[in-house]
């Protein structure tokens, strides 16, 4: 079951238009006039799905669209091929809009209610990244607009950021001074609910442990091998006893990689890929030496060496609530979403394939109440959040009660659902930005907040250390 894109005039089945002014009112027309740009931007990247790193065509094409339309490109910064910067505008305040596209390997699935993988395809925007894009793509365009009407001093930028997906491609962008002199910088996210809630984030660190053995016949000479997967097998033994004595915050996940070909060999060489999280940075480095001690012993007791290399890592996420009630309060004044005939049939199949639902079906009209909360996933955006004054919010772009990372996101960030979700971002974001151009007591009280969150002699430390971006962490 395919949904093709609404005519604009469709759009009016969207609740959008509870803008207070006329002002306000003729900038969300203009979002909406934009909706089959945003629309056709989404699919196309969302049929691409293109994993971290590998992200050429999505990039070129976000590029391309902002260069027509008169920003300034700046390619392959940071030492990542597919990321970049587009501004427009000049001297300050200077705003930055982040732009995600990169999809996850493993997750596959057509844009249909039930679940229909497409031959060929091997991987999926099960985090909705292809929404991410255009939103924030339709979003920067929207603002320029208003700059060049109104003539308001200021800058606009879009940020390309690669490989959110355990990359961290925004941390060597926050690592090269890419937002130095950035005021403040917006972003979303695709979700299952409208929310510009301050909710912060776990800090996280991946890596991918590789132990060598020595090879031989299992069974003609097994006293002259030493089993790599014997070492990753005792290596991951030790982690899960380990799990009773970490913080209830904390998760450890792991992935075997690389286990051996046959049986019937003794394996040379397994690799266990790993992320530990925790509410901090400092938890996170306490439970990885504990990590790294634990590899060494089940090296040493396996007769083995190991090694490991990091691969990602990421602070949690600043909170400032200056900017997320201000964030709050334009999303309340955009509004939710209302489906089609068609997309309340699609919704409803999607509901019965979840086995524990959570918000139920006609929620994406609403806007959740405003709380400060622990998120329990983990982003890059947290770096950038702690190089300058960050704010976000999220939308229904997917059915009530879906999980991130599952074919029903999947599912859903490939049609109309997904699209219109990403056109209450872009409004969002744009009357964001222009409080922010407008409005500099706001940013004063914001950047006092968030002076005062990272302490008077705090200095950045990524955790990811001062290795260079894995270009290759995906094939």
């Amino acid at each position: 079951m395919r949904l093709l894109a609404p005519s604009l005039a469709a759009l009016a089945l969207t609740a959008c238009a509870h803008a207070q002014s006329k002002g306000d009112q003729a900038v969300l027309d203009g979002v909406d006039a934009r909706y089959d740009q945003t629309a056709a931007i989404a699919k196309q990247i969302w049929d691409w799905a293109e994993v971290g790193y590998q992200e050429e065509k999505s990039s070129g094409l976000l590029q391309s669209t902002l260069k027509d339309a008169g920003f300034a490109i700046e390619q392959g910064v940071a030492g990542i091929p597919t990321a970049f910067v587009a501004s427009y505008g000049s001297g300050g305040p200077i705003l930055a809009v982040l732009a995600e596209f990169d999809a996850l390997p493993g997750i596959n699935q057509d844009a249909s209610p039930d679940r229909m993988p497409i031959e060929g395809k091997h991987a999926g925007h099960a985090c909705g990244h292809n929404l991410f894009a255009a939103g924030s793509v339709g979003a920067a365009l929207a603002i320029r607009d208003w700059l060049e009407k109104t003539g308001t001093p200021g800058t606009i930028r879009l940020y390309g950021t690669p490989a959110e997906e355990g990359g961290s491609g925004k941390v060597y962008m926050v690592r090269d001074g890419l937002f130095d002199d950035v005021d403040i910088a917006l972003h979303w996210h695709a979700d299952d609910e409208n929310s510009a809630s301050a909710s912060t984030s776990l800090a996280n660190r991946s890596a991918k442990f590789r132990f060598h053995g020595v090879s031989a016949h299992a069974a003609g000479a097994p006293e002259r091998g030493r089993s790599a997967l014997d070492g990753v097998e005792s290596f991951d033994y030790m982690v899960n006893m380990m799990r009773e004595h970490v913080p209830q915050d904390a998760r450890i996940h792991y992935v075997i990689t690389s286990g051996g070909v046959a049986p019937n060999v003794v394996p040379d060489f397994a690799e266990v890929f790993y992320y530990v999280r925790h509410p901090d940075a400092e938890g996170v480095e306490e439970i990885w030496a504990r990590l790294e001690d634990a590899a060494r012993g089940a090296a040493l007791g396996t007769g083995t060496t190991v090694d490991w290399e990091i691969i990602h890592g990421n602070n949690p996420l600043l909170v400032n609530e200056t900017l997320a009630k201000m964030m709050d309060s334009k999303l309340r004044e955009v509004g939710g979403i209302t489906y089609t005939p068609e997309e309340e049939a699609f919704a409803e199949e999607i509901y019965k394939s979840f086995s524990k639902p959570g918000l139920p079906l006609g929620s994406e009209n609403e806007i959740q109440p405003y709380e400060v909360s622990l998120g329990y996933g983990s982003t890059d955006v947290g770096d950038v959040s702690y190089a300058v004054p960050t704010v976000g919010l999220r939308t229904a772009t997917w059915v009530p009660g879906t999980s991130a990372h599952s074919w029903q996101a999947t599912a859903a960030s490939g049609m109309t659902i997904g699209y219109k979700g990403a056109q209450v971002a872009a409004k969002t974001l744009t009357l964001a930005a222009i409080e922010l151009y407008k409005d500099p007591k706001l940013r004063k009280a914001a950047r006092v907040e968030f002076d005062a969150a990272r302490g008077e002699n705090y200095e950045y430390k990524s955790l990811l250390g001062d290795r260079e971006p894995p270009l290759d962490y995906r094939e």
